[in-house]
């Protein structure tokens, strides 16, 4: 695995030395079938990297937390349009994450929105897109992109309870906000059911419980 990976992190040089390799020796009079192998590995490896990219490389750093390392991968991506679609939607979705993390809000929703137009590979991925979408549209005050948003991941499919969790208590909160109290205790009590574990996510629950039993609906 080390050793690919390794392949990966320097394929674009080892391509542009596989084609120049056998220009040197064509020059130097060998016959061109006799370098035709060369060649032929140097434009695989040169298409790969630029219609697949790196980003297998970024598995091991986000893992170590080693946001740096991830950031730099990324930057090495010199050309993301040639990337395949659902490859690209990955590198707009990691750079979407990296900028949220940075607190850079307006790069996160570009990048997001971009991720999110191309579709994603995997539906979860599509729906936790989405997520983020809504969270950062609710921060912003514009609460029905926020509850479009919102929608289009639980349709698209949560791949976590926590995630879930989320999602049902920002519809939750929404609909207090219309005065639908009933939508909002149906997706109180689906947010509950999702049994979450984070912190946050169950403090949330227990301040909201406080008052949501009281009001009618």
């Amino acid at each position: 695995m080390k050793f690919y990976n390794l392949i990966i992190k320097y394929r674009f040089w080892l391509g542009v030395l596989a084609i120049i390799i056998p220009i040197l020796m064509n020059i130097s009079g060998v016959g061109f079938w006799s370098t035709f192998i060369l060649y032929f590995i140097g434009v695989i490896a040169l298409f790969t990297h630029f219609f697949i990219g790196p980003l297998r490389l970024i598995q091991e750093p986000m893992e170590k937390g080693d946001t740096a390392e991830v950031e730099r991968i990324l930057a090495s991506v010199w050309f993301p349009k040639l990337l395949y679609t659902p490859i690209r939607s990955t590198y707009f979705t990691l750079k979407g994450n990296m900028a949220m993390m940075n607190q850079d809000f307006d790069s996160a929703e570009k990048h997001l929105k971009m991720s999110s137009n191309l579709g994603a590979a995997m539906p979860e991925a599509e729906g936790a897109n989405k997520l983020q979408l809504g969270m950062m549209a609710l921060q912003k005050g514009d609460m029905r992109q926020g509850e479009n948003y919102i929608r289009a991941a639980i349709r698209a499919g949560l791949a976590d309870k926590e995630s879930k969790a989320v999602a049902y208590l920002s519809m939750s909160q929404i609909f207090m906000n219309k005065r639908e109290f009933r939508a909002a205790k149906d997706f109180f009590r689906k947010a509950k059911e999702c049994k979450p574990t984070t912190k946050q996510v169950v403090d949330q629950i227990k301040e909201i419980e406080k008052y949501i039993s009281r009001i009618p609906g």
